[in-house]
């Protein structure tokens, strides 16, 4: 093996893994999650990235062991079974670890918190392991506990039962610089990817693994492993990528290479767009899920913008407030008539978005709007040439407020104007907002998952 190639590895590292035990797998009647089958594997495609951030062989020579992998559909739907990569390699194969009584040893840290690509399900790393729940009706569907070390990034791909994890926290289970494939079905990693620094943040398609690091993105097929493409970005410590999940059309944002620059890759038609959003840093974006659309907030966190992910035009602007604040989570509903945001003052804002995209021969027909939504637009807006911006802002059609002393990613939920909150306390509420009155929003749920037996 070339000293720079990226592979998949096995076994797991952690030496706590005991092949004969495994107290803790899935009641298969009782998952919710898609199993895989495993397919007689196909001969490793070898990539050559020449990069500095992949180790070489000499720096983990008694781990990187490249795994032949198999081919992953790209029209895989999420409740299809999906081929698994595997091991052909003479090795030990490792189990799940043993169960921990949380009972004795307290609520666990919360180090992670993620959505899946539909919104139908989340993810929580924690300092002893990770959970994945059900968000309506919301449950919890599983769950693995380690005895020994955290987990700082839980990827999900859909609901089948790979994941992608990392280790965190203050005692990591993994080494923070390498992307474990977990399959919960057989309950063990499948191998592993390995960087030279740590990583940040990983996404998931059908068709693509994507993996973030402080100044770098990589790009592999998820089949056979290749490394298809690499981006150099701004120092990017919050992980900032996402991806589109519409079949046959992949585009993928990240940080540009300048200060309030985004990057936009559209690999379909090999073109790539750069625009610039802010004067101060990117805090956060969201893509929609055909990768059309693109919001994005600064470090200022006053004003939302929305553009075309095309042609980089400036579609919209939406005022979260006059205040400075950080922003948390942007999410776009899925007829992209609706845009949620979190920050740090506490309050969940739902925008109503007017973009009119057109329609091609491919499109479904967006929705007519909802008779009598109440206008955001200032009634100044005649003279807003003469007063401040302020002013003829377009502000936010539905609240909600939450403490201030917790962070909250959002999500538009699967019924109609619902909306999905997460906290990292351990919060989760679901809210109803009206389409025509707007103001504030109803609470139909509030639970505590890490401990479900608490009603908040």
């Amino acid at each position: 093996m070339a000293a720079d190639t990226p592979a998949l590895s096995s076994p797991c590292p952690n030496p706590n893994y005991n092949p004969d035990q495994n107290p803790n797998s899935p009641n298969p009647k009782d998952s919710s999650l898609d199993s895989l089958s495993l397919e007689p594997s196909l001969s490793p495609a070898q990539a050559r990235p020449n990069e500095e951030d992949m180790l070489d062989e000499t720096s983990q020579p008694s781990s990187l062991v490249t795994v032949p992998t198999a081919v992953l559909p790209s029209s895989l739907s999420p409740s299809s079974p999906i081929v698994a990569v595997t091991s052909t390699a003479p090795v030990a194969v490792p189990t799940a670890p043993a169960s921990v009584d949380t009972a004795k040893v307290g609520i666990p840290t919360l180090l992670h918190l993620s959505f899946n690509q539909d919104y139908g399900c989340f993810t929580a790393g924690t300092n002893r392991g990770f959970r994945i729940y059900n968000c309506d009706p919301f449950r919890e569907i599983f769950r693995r506990d380690f005895d020994d070390g955290g987990i700082g990034v839980v990827e999900m791909l859909f609901r089948c039962n790979i994941l992608a994890l990392v280790g965190g926290g203050r005692q990591p289970y993994y080494q923070p610089n390498k992307v474990m494939i977990w399959d919960d079905h057989q309950s063990r990693c499948i191998g592993e990817l390995s960087f030279r620094s740590e990583v940040r943040a990983v996404r998931l398609r059908r068709d693509r693994i994507v993996v973030v690091l402080d100044h770098k993105i990589f790009v592999y097929n998820f089949a056979d492993l290749k490394l298809v493409h690499q981006i150099e970005t701004v120092p990017n410590p919050k992980g900032l990528c996402a991806v589109s999940q519409q079949q046959g059309s992949l585009v993928l944002v990240c940080p540009g290479g300048q200060k309030g620059q985004v990057r936009v890759e559209h690999y379909g038609s090999k073109k790539t767009k750069f625009i610039v959003a802010h004067d101060s840093r990117i805090a956060c974006f969201a893509l929609s899920q055909d990768g059309r659309l693109i919001a994005t907030a600064s470090t200022k966190g006053t004003l939302v913008r929305i553009f075309s992910t095309m042609d980089g035009t400036l579609l919209q602007e939406v005022r979260r407030g006059a205040d400075r604040a950080e922003i948390y989570s942007l999410a776009f509903s899925v007829n992209m008539q609706w845009l949620v945001v979190s920050s740090d003052k506490g309050t969940i804002h739902v925008f109503n978005l007017k973009v009119n995209l057109g329609l091609t021969a491919n499109d479904k027909p967006r929705p007519a709007p909802e008779p009598n939504v109440p206008a955001v637009s200032s009634s100044l807006s005649f003279i807003k040439g003469v007063l401040p911006k302020y002013f003829h802002s377009e502000w936010s059609v539905a609240q909600f407020r939450l403490p201030e002393n917790s962070q909250y990613i959002v999500a538009f939920g699967h019924q109609k104007n619902t909306i999905v909150i997460l906290g990292m306390d351990g919060s989760f509420y679901r809210c109803e907002y009206d389409p025509v009155s707007g103001g504030e929003m109803k609470q139909l749920e509030c639970y505590n998952f890490l401990r479900p037996d608490q009603n908040i």
